[in-house]
């Protein structure tokens, strides 16, 4: 009661004209840089965060939050209809969503996707206002070896989500995995399989990886196919019906639990959580074979995610210090400029601060719903643009995408070749999701190792000897024999009704 008494307070502040406009900002501005690809939230924060100098904390700290999470909702427009991801995070929504546009049914996945967002980062932000302590806490227990196991579980989505061949999908995973170590090293610091090249320093950017593998190989693809448009079919409903709600509904609280519990972690992103998602709602589905073929549920759950654990992630940097992730590292430093040290104090001194921006978050999960869903039929036009005009297009906001992350040339190389080879991929059936899934746990997984050998002085039974490290690896091994039969199940479904899988 006492938490709903302030979350009331904290109501009375946010809808103060002024504290409104921010967040209204805030959410249009994020949901702006969601649709860009490469541009990504912790630029845009990044970029405005000389405004704290100028703007009351509340006022900043508000359009700064609602810059995150309207992102998140961003994100998913041009990853469904353009099949270019604006964020990692977005890599998920394209195996559904992109085939849903092809479709014309760009609309509903569109709807769904914006729909899920909100229910997820409204259930989120519920949790955050009853439980942040409570939650925040218990996310501390997890260190480097469970880190480890966490991603080992994480890695069992390339058995499921890998494609008709087993074999191609852990070739994939392994040269992924192998391309994330380009770089300097994770404890050594020195420079591996750079080949005497400074620009290879910086390890291969993931943003225009993504952009190269997705949205430039679709390019070379629709020359190859002559493509007339995205989408030769009528555009139809732009809103989910009834049926897509039915079939959608419980993806979306499976996602938002997912995401929001992985969330808390530090350093969980929303791209890990959102191929979980994804990978969970596949294994639930009685016709898995639908994924990747236009299933809304892949657009759902995956987008439920996204949001939840970006709401999640305020969870540990109130209650903590802790940023889950570069957003919210770069908003700590908002933080530490007013003086507002984040932590179990934050709330007791600054209870007026806190639960404004608390308060302000569900105003802002409003007007991103707001802003989005009346936009659906305006994007989802965008399919039946003349290919012609719109590959061109495709190009140039993928090679500006590429370029923003870093300013540097280099990372647009980066994106053709892989566009390039992305496009030779798709030609010769080899699967892109296992390359990418490895190529972003990749790091975490060697960092979380090398740390775990180095607290038990290089004693590998360290994983068996803490309790949620063991179990996560116990998990592990009954995910990956409920993928292989999965697999089994649906390449039998598959074969008796005629379709042929990539």
């Amino acid at each position: 009661m006492e938490a709903l008494q302030m979350l009331f307070s904290g109501f009375a502040l946010a809808l103060e004209p002024s504290n409104i406009l921010m967040a209204a900002l805030g959410a249009f501005v994020g949901t702006m840089v969601g649709v860009l690809p490469g541009l990504g939230p912790t630029s845009a924060i990044a970029i405005l965060l000389p405004l704290t100098a100028v703007l009351p904390p509340t006022q900043a700290i508000i359009m700064l939050a609602g810059i995150y999470y309207g992102a998140m909702y961003g994100g998913s427009s041009t990853a469904i209809l353009l099949n270019i991801p604006g964020e990692v995070a977005s890599v998920p929504t394209c195996l559904d969503g992109y085939p849903m546009a092809q479709q014309g049914r760009g609309g509903p996945a569109l709807g769904i996707a914006a729909i899920g967002s909100f229910i997820a980062g409204i259930m989120g932000i519920v949790a955050l206002t009853f439980f942040a302590p409570l939650f925040a806490e218990q996310a501390l227990k997890f260190g480097p070896p469970e880190y480890f196991a966490l991603m080992l579980l994480a890695l069992t989505i390339v058995v499921s989500l890998g494609g008709a061949s087993i074999s191609k999908a852990l070739a994939m995973g392994f040269f992924g995995y192998l391309l994330s170590l380009i770089g300097l090293g994770t404890m050594t610091n020195m420079p591996r399989l750079t080949f005497g090249s400074t620009s290879l320093w910086g390890g291969l950017d993931v943003i225009s990886v993504v952009i190269g593998l997705f949205a430039i190989s679709e390019v070379l693809n629709g020359i190859e196919e002559k493509k007339i448009a995205i989408s030769m079919g009528n555009i139809g409903s732009v809103f989910p019906g009834l049926k897509d709600l039915k079939q959608s509904i419980k993806s979306i609280f499976r996602g938002g639990a997912l995401g929001f519990f992985m969330g808390l972690l530090p350093g969980c992103s929303p791209a890990v959580t959102t191929f979980l998602a994804y990978d969970l709602e596949k294994k639930c589905s009685k016709t898995p074979e639908r994924f990747g073929k236009g299933a809304i549920e892949g657009v759902a759950a995956p987008e439920s995610a996204n949001n939840a654990t970006s709401s999640a992630g305020f969870i540990p940097l109130f209650a903590l210090g802790i940023p889950a992730s570069p957003p919210l590292a770069v908003l700590l430093g908002g933080l530490m400029i007013y003086g507002l040290t984040p932590g179990p104090l934050l709330f007791e001194q600054n209870g007026d601060f806190v639960w404004a921006v608390i308060a302000s978050m569900f105003i802002g999960n409003v007007m991103c719903l707001v802003l989005n869903l009346p936009l659906v039929g305006l994007w989802a036009k965008l399919t039946q643009i003349p290919y012609g005009i719109l590959a061109p297009i495709i190009l140039l906001i993928s090679i500006v995408g590429a370029y923003t992350v870093r300013n540097d040339m280099f990372d647009v190389l980066v994106a053709l070749i892989f566009g390039v080879l992305g496009y030779f991929m798709n030609k010769f059936n080899w699967p892109v999701v296992p390359f990418i899934i490895c190529f972003i746990l990749g790091p975490m997984l060697e960092r979380s190792l090398l740390q775990s050998f180095g607290m038990a002085f290089e004693n590998p039974f360290i994983f068996f000897q803490r309790p949620i490290s063991l179990t996560l690896l116990v998990a592990t091994g009954i995910f990956l024999v409920i993928s292989i039969k999965l697999r089994r199940r649906t390449q039998s479904r598959i074969d008796n009704s005629g379709f042929e899988v990539k």
